[in-house]
């Protein structure tokens, strides 16, 4: 989806057009899941929760197009991860959560979402890797499809900064596979 596209999504979802506001959620979050993953790891799901409650609160007030949207929705998703870590220093998780879930039925293919998951998850586990700069610019860039202006914005930094990190980051990523695939 174009950013005219999600912008005129958002539009509709604005003036309380539920449809339109499921088209913007399928459209954004995966790529906004992903960021998280990158920045804080397993907590993602709750961060993105904490995150689209925000989104949907404030969305009344939000003025822009597709592209800021997506500028604006990694803005909050970044201040609720930086929240989140804050609040682990403070009050350490004690208890372990139970990670035996029932997944509820889909209708894709199970090998073709196996396959998709562990890719995903060695792609963000390398972006991990990463120092913290180059990875935020790589996951805002790459993953969120956030232009190099905009992702400065999220980041609070100048374009040529994001720029150059993210370009870092994805020489190193490169270096790193090359090095794997020659092993």
């Amino acid at each position: 989806m174009d950013a005219t596209e999600l912008g005129d999504a958002v539009a509709l979802a604005r003036g309380g057009d539920e449809v339109a506001f499921g088209v913007v959620y399928r459209e954004v979050h995966p790529m906004l899941l992903g960021y998280l993953r990158g920045l804080i790891g397993d907590d993602a799901d709750d961060i993105a929760s904490e995150t689209w409650h925000d989104i949907v609160r404030d969305l009344g007030s939000f003025r822009g197009d597709g592209s800021g949207f997506r500028g604006w929705a990694a803005t909050i998703a970044r201040h609720r991860a930086l929240d989140h870590v804050r609040r682990g220093r403070v009050r350490p998780r004690t208890t372990v959560l139970d990670e035996h879930v029932a997944e509820p039925a889909t209708a894709r293919d199970s090998e073709g979402v196996a396959l998709e998951n562990l890719s995903t998850e060695r792609a963000l586990a390398l972006i991990a890797e990463l120092p913290r700069d180059q990875a935020e610019a790589v996951l805002l860039r790459v993953v969120l499809g956030l232009n190099g202006p905009m992702a400065a914005k999220v980041l609070g930094k100048r374009p040529g900064a994001v720029r150059t990190a993210s370009h870092r980051g994805l020489v190193r990523l490169s270096e790193r596979l090359k090095g794997a695939e020659e092993k």
